[in-house]
């Protein structure tokens, strides 16, 4: 039985890690796609600038989140001190990245809701 949950719990904690692959990489196509349309067209604005950002923060926020999970699956069959204390670092640094990045975005969006008054 053991086995097979560590198997199924590795099978999710592949997917989720896939997932956030995705979810970064559309975000980034999204952002490169907003970008290069507004250039092409010579309308790039700061405001069109931050939006971009805003969109690409947000999927890196997700898949940060996937990915914390995804460790959090890995290491939920029998962990060791040492896995936990290695899962204890890593959901750290991403807890403290996701944590600053979307302090950033806040930042963002309030000086864009100031920009647009």
């Amino acid at each position: 039985m053991r086995e097979w949950l560590q198997g199924f719990l590795q099978i999710v904690a592949g997917a989720a890690e896939t997932g956030a692959a995705v979810v970064i990489a559309a975000g980034m196509a999204k952002a490169l796609w907003d970008f290069a349309t507004r250039n092409l067209r010579g309308r790039c604005s700061g405001h069109g600038t931050a939006m971009g950002r805003l969109k690409l923060g947000y999927a890196l926020s997700l898949a940060l989140e996937l990915l914390i999970g995804a460790d959090i699956l890995k290491s939920a069959v029998s962990p060791t001190w040492a896995d936990l204390g290695q899962l204890a670092a890593i959901v750290g640094i991403r807890t403290v990245l996701n944590y600053f990045l979307l302090f950033e975005m806040r930042v963002l969006t309030k000086e864009e809701g100031r920009a647009g008054d």
